[in-house]
């Protein structure tokens, strides 16, 4: 929960420090937020399994504390913006896209469970895995909020077709998760003590293959959400980067089942 505030706190400065040295917000910003934000919730919910498993009842007493305390601190907020009818909208379609993102969550869940059949000795293939779906969804964030921002300054149609217009950002942030893809390779076959040339060409070959399929399709959905809640005078930033990363855990998992029949890397005995 306060590591949740202090991400929060931190992406502002982020978003501060890289608007004062000229670079592009909309591509520094955003996946070093989805980044971070994945550290903390993992990093929250260690620390609460810790609280209830190890100190039992005094956990739960702390961990419920704790909540009530933030949404005390949330709730002395709500005065000062009850009237704000910006503050409403940000409200009502935050909520509308959460619970959304709810039922995104369990369909990820469950198709992981079909990867983990499938290979259940492939070592390598869990250590990149997180990476991969962060790496995915910062793709799509780039691009996601990149074309919002056009929009909201004119400068894009809001119109599928403009996707040409907006190619160049999508081949160079391509091009980016492309050689983030490879060193993931890289690093994952080092930890594990197998790294050869045969071996990183076969990983690579499924990584790369997951990459085009999940790329592909994050693009798509996130130009799309863009187009369509511009369109329904929606506020973009309320839906896109929330849709966008949650599907791109859901995507990233269906695109590496996929790669893994096309390539037959489990077949073959990597993992």
């Amino acid at each position: 929960m306060f590591l949740g505030l202090a991400n929060c706190l931190f992406t502002i400065e982020i978003a501060f420090a890289s608007f004062k040295k000229g670079l592009d917000t909309d591509v520094i910003v955003y996946p070093i937020m989805s980044t971070m934000a994945d550290i903390t919730i993992t990093l929250s919910y260690v620390f609460t399994l810790n609280l209830f498993f190890l100190f039992s009842f005094v956990g739960s007493y702390i961990a419920i504390s704790l909540g009530a305390l933030l949404l005390i601190l949330s709730l002395s907020f709500l005065p000062r913006c009850i009237h704000n009818k910006r503050f409403i909208k940000t409200i009502k379609e935050s909520l509308s896209t959460l619970f959304f993102i709810a039922f995104v969550v369990n369909v990820t869940g469950t198709i992981l469970k079909g990867v983990d059949e499938i290979v259940r000795s492939g070592k390598e293939i869990y250590t990149v895995y997180p990476a991969l779906i962060d790496t995915v969804g910062d793709a799509g964030s780039v691009i996601g909020s990149t074309a919002t921002t056009k929009l909201a300054l004119g400068l894009l149609n809001p119109s599928f077709r403009s996707m040409r217009t907006h190619a160049p950002r999508i081949f160079a942030t391509w091009i980016a998760s492309i050689v983030m893809f490879i060193l993931y390779s890289v690093m994952s076959l080092l930890t594990q003590g197998t790294l050869t040339l045969h071996a990183f060409l076969d990983f690579s070959a499924l990584l790369l293959t997951a990459n085009i399929i999940a790329f592909s399709a994050i693009v798509m959905i996130s130009f799309a959400v863009a187009i369509l809640t511009f369109r329904r005078w929606f506020d973009p930033d309320n839906f896109v980067i929330p849709i966008e990363s949650s599907l791109a855990d859901s995507i990233t998992t269906i695109a590496f089942l996929v790669a893994l029949f096309l390539v037959g890397y489990a077949v073959c005995g990597q993992g």
